[in-house]
């Protein structure tokens, strides 16, 4: 009898931890940006932090180094035509898009191994590009987010936008 209630309880703790943990929101949850840029159909997968009174860049985001742009897994995007990214020409295909944050200009990256975690594994000769766009201010952004807008890509956190076009 003993073990059956030492049993039963064990199973009730069990389920109670399940229940809460799935409830919990995870620090960066996932996110996806989906839009059509000149006809072709953009797709970036990615995950969002929070700056939580955080230095964001060149703080907890270093200057001059590969950021895998989001959290966890590397971010990803995928292009369903051939693309001009600020004027140069990308191959349709999925990508891992990084960047190399810098004060008055960031480095865009689209990778061809796209499946990774973060920017640990990141190889340079993978690049299939790199771009150069210059950052601008925005008002404070909490929640790390990227969008697909009419003429290209924004990304934004804390008080830093960066922005480059898409064309076809």
């Amino acid at each position: 009898m003993k073990s059956l209630k030492t049993y039963l309880l064990s199973a009730i703790v069990l389920m109670a931890f399940v229940t809460v943990s799935c409830a919990q929101k995870k620090a960066s949850p996932s996110a996806t940006a989906e839009g059509t840029i000149d006809g072709v159909a953009v797709t970036i997968e990615y995950h969002q932090p929070s700056a939580k009174g955080r230095k964001i860049m060149n703080g907890l985001v270093p200057y001059g180094k590969v950021w895998r742009t989001g959290a966890n897994d590397a971010t990803t995007i995928e292009f369903s035509e051939d693309v001009k990214i600020e004027g140069q020409t990308l191959a349709k295909g999925k990508y891992a898009l990084f960047t190399i944050p810098n004060e008055n200009e960031w480095t865009v990256i689209f990778n061809k191994t796209h499946k990774q975690w973060g920017a640990y594994n990141y190889v340079e000769s993978d690049d299939a590009l790199r771009v150069k766009v210059k950052p601008s201010k925005t008002d404070m952004v909490e929640t790390f987010i990227i969008n697909v807008v009419e003429d290209g890509v924004t990304i934004a956190w804390e008080k830093t936008l960066v922005k480059f076009s898409v064309s076809k």
